[in-house]
């Protein structure tokens, strides 16, 4: 890969994740204290990504890499995106907001996978060239909450105008990215309800422990959609400063361990890297349920921090596992399964059971987040004790795993 490939690449994976970074993260507080939108509300609004995860791997199986040049869908999606994410800022009512927000993350949510895919066939060694380029997403997601916390810009509808700008430039960045044609053995032919969801991967549940992976990794995601939806929520009510640029130590700390990963998996391996995950989850939810922006401001930071050690020992490790316990010729559908189960299903029910249970401990022209935060603390304690009784992984490789 040539340098000018490299720095396109690069740059592409930063506005990416600028773009998702920039509205993600402080929607909930825009909608909460501005708009005041319920809690079901704005754990619906958060949801939009997660059905659009349910939904986009239709368009992908059908239309990317079979019809046309993989940059040229992305220009589109980005661009058209872009305006509708500007619309979306202008919305007062809910379901005018929810409506406009699904749009565009129907034509966001697809440009994850397309971007990965586009940089994967510009390389010799995947394994080595894709994770300095894959970091400036993370960093693109950490420089969006900087400056949205810094300006101050977190109850306003700001954060979606600028990400919808970043949105058009990077469609207008991605004519530059190098031409990306249909694969040849796929171009022009009919991608089957099999291919689309994953379903071969299916077979794979006859076995107990990716069986009890796949409903753990479902569970798992249901509390977890309390910290996407209402984090930045909670830290502002509380008076933290800089709330959104606070929020991305949880990037930072995401870098480092992932650095560190293969050092952790050769002596945990992936039964006790998903536990060590799913603890984590519950003591972030813990710390929040008994922090405070006082004297106990460090339990904010220390849940925060945590972020590192959630993602990396659950997700990653998870893509690991797939990937090492399916067949060659099923890995990929057993990753778009895996993916569908958990971002799409698990994040959808996630969403609208955080908003009901915001909205059941709302107290005055606030919420009382203590026992906010105990149930999703208390729902990755059961998951994390099931888990650990059912699940067994001697027979995957770990060391091997980590060096694939």
């Amino acid at each position: 890969m040539t340098l000018s490939t490299r720095l396109k690449l690069s740059a592409m994976m930063f506005l990416q994740y600028f773009v998702w970074g920039a509205w993600y993260v402080t929607m909930g507080t825009w909608l909460g204290s501005t708009l005041h939108f319920s809690g079901e509300q704005i754990g619906l609004a958060a949801g939009t990504t997660a059905l659009a995860a349910m939904i986009s791997p239709f368009f992908v199986g059908m239309v990317a890499d079979r019809f046309m040049a993989t940059e040229r869908i992305l220009a589109a999606l980005h661009i058209i995106g872009g305006i509708v994410l500007f619309f979306a800022s202008t919305q007062t009512t809910f379901g005018g907001f929810y409506g406009v927000l699904l749009v565009y993350t129907l034509c966001y949510m697809p440009t994850l996978a397309l971007s990965n895919s586009l940089s994967f066939r510009q390389m010799t060694d995947p394994g080595r060239e894709f994770p300095p380029i894959r970091v400036l997403g993370t960093i693109g997601w950490i420089v969006a909450g900087i400056i949205i916390g810094t300006l101050g810009l977190e109850a306003t509808a700001t954060p979606l105008r600028v990400a919808g700008c970043a949105s058009i430039l990077l469609g207008l960045f991605c004519f530059a990215l190098p031409h990306t044609p249909p694969i040849e053995k796929a171009s022009g032919t009919r991608a089957t309800w099999s291919d689309i969801m994953g379903l071969d991967a299916l077979k794979l549940l006859g076995e107990r422990s990716f069986a009890v992976f796949v409903l753990g990794s479902f569970l798992i995601c249901i509390p977890l959609q309390f910290y996407y939806a209402f984090a930045n929520l909670f830290l502002n009510e509380l008076n933290v400063t800089n709330a959104a640029g606070k929020m991305t130590l949880g990037q930072m700390s995401e870098i480092f361990f992932m650095l560190v990963m293969p050092w952790f998996f050769r002596r945990l391996g992936v039964k006790w890297m998903l536990l060590v995950g799913m603890l984590a989850w519950t003591a972030r939810y813990a710390f929040f349920a008994y922090g405070n922006n006082a004297e106990l401001v460090w339990m904010l930071y220390a849940g925060i921090l945590l972020h590192g050690i959630c993602y990396d020992f659950f997700f990653v490790t998870g893509q690991i596992y797939v990937d090492k316990k399916a067949p060659g010729d099923l890995r990929a559908a057993a990753q778009g399964f895996i993916a569908f189960v958990t971002l799409g299903v698990g994040m959808f029910i996630g969403s609208w059971a955080s908003g009901r249970v915001v909205d059941a401990f709302r107290a005055g022209s606030g919420h009382d987040w203590n026992r906010i935060w105990l149930v999703p603390a208390a729902g990755a304690a059961i998951v994390l004790v099931l888990f650990a009784l059912f699940f067994r992984s001697n027979d995957v490789n770990q060391e091997s795993a980590v060096n694939s």
